[in-house]
């Protein structure tokens, strides 16, 4: 396992797949906040602010981070195989 957490692409993408959330949240409050989108009513204007942010971010996130859902595809695939290959080893070993 290497020391850098950010090499492993789930723990990336879960990572970059947060910093685009963040970012949509701080936008959208600002827009918010100058009034260019509505505010929601009393106490509800931090839910409507993350809920867009959530709405914003999610087509972002599947089209800027293509490669790196990819690659978390492909490592999990990977761990799925060697799951099978020593699960049937050991099926094999108990016949």
């Amino acid at each position: 396992m290497s020391a850098n957490p950010t090499g492993r692409p789930a723990v990336r993408y879960t990572l970059m797949r947060l910093g685009i959330f963040a970012g949509c949240f701080v936008v959208v409050a600002g827009l918010v906040r100058l009034r260019v989108l509505p505010a929601g009513l009393g106490d509800s204007n931090y839910l409507w602010v993350l809920v867009l942010a959530i709405v914003v971010s999610a087509p972002l996130s599947f089209v800027l981070l293509r490669r790196q859902r990819e690659e978390m595809a492909a490592q999990i695939a990977a761990r799925v195989e060697r799951a099978k290959g020593s699960l049937a080893a050991n099926r094999a070993q108990e016949d």
